[in-house]
């Protein structure tokens, strides 16, 4: 099987071409593939697949197996691919995703190589319900979940995957370990839940750590700082467009009032490719 290994600031995928459905033994393939000591070692193993309603589909197998809905930073290295190998001369191109839809890509080419994609991420899901939490809201802000004793305020957010977003008082040096995995599974969120922890510097600057729901730490998620930008602006504390500074680098985020779509730009990096 062929491969490239890419990433998004750092948050790194196995991607793979060519197959026309997702594999049966897709699950099994991401943990052995996407292990750090014995396989390549990737957050996540992306099919690029044919679509019926857009250019290309993407499926994305965390490295624990269970597949996400979506993930921002794994479409824009998806629309890099795709432009650097040929498979469309397309700046403007469409990605279907199971769980936000068709979404549309912008890609920055220069020298013919892509190297920034503006995805628009559609509009934020705010019905707690729906993220889906067991919280009848809309939305769903300045709640709190007990774990281990301590209480956290969270605002939840869908972007086709389900959020919650906590701020603390120096995210960079959060203990994502201890208590990431502890939120991730807390029975508030039936689906589980990806969990980031920000710090709002400024209207415009937030940092953010994540726990990535069935990957833990990575070191940026691109769903996850459009959801904290959402969060950020419906308590209040940012302006509706923002740099949100991961530990791999810097998204810019913005969340359109007049359409109500968040828009994420980013860039994407090929590493090297090979055969598995």
């Amino acid at each position: 099987m062929k491969f490239t290994k890419m990433h998004g600031l750092g948050n790194d995928f196995v991607i793979v071409y060519g197959e026309k459905s997702l594999p049966n033994n897709a699950s099994d393939l991401a943990i052995e593939l996407c292990n750090r000591f014995f396989g390549i070692g990737a957050d996540g193993l992306v099919y690029i697949l044919p679509s019926d309603d857009a250019d290309f589909k993407m499926r994305i197998i965390n490295s624990d197996g269970s597949e996400a809905e979506q993930c921002g930073n794994a479409i824009r290295c998806v629309a890099k691919y795709v432009y650097d190998n040929g498979l469309t001369d397309k700046k403007e191109l469409t990605i279907e995703t199971i769980g936000a839809g068709v979404q549309p890509v912008k890609l920055t080419v220069e020298g013919g190589v892509a190297k920034l994609a503006t995805v628009d991420m559609g509009a934020p899901i705010l019905n707690g319900l729906d993220v889906p939490t067991t919280i009848d809201a809309n939305p769903v802000i300045g709640h709190t979940v007990t774990v281990d004793g301590r209480d956290f305020t969270f605002t939840a957010v869908s972007m086709g995957n389900p959020h919650c977003v906590i701020y603390v008082d120096d995210a960079p040096s959060f203990d994502l370990a201890t208590w990431g995995p502890k939120l991730e599974k807390h029975p508030l969120f039936p689906r589980k839940i990806n969990v980031e922890f920000a710090t709002v510097n400024s209207r415009g600057q937030v940092d953010m750590r994540v726990w990535e729901r069935g990957a833990g730490p990575t070191l940026a998620c691109g769903t996850g700082a459009c959801a904290t930008l959402v969060a950020s602006v419906l308590n209040g504390l940012t302006d509706r467009k923002a740099t949100i500074s991961l530990a791999g680098g810097d998204l810019l985020i913005e969340w359109d009032e007049a359409s109500n779509r968040i828009y994420m730009t980013g860039p994407a990096a090929a590493v090297y490719t090979g055969n598995v």
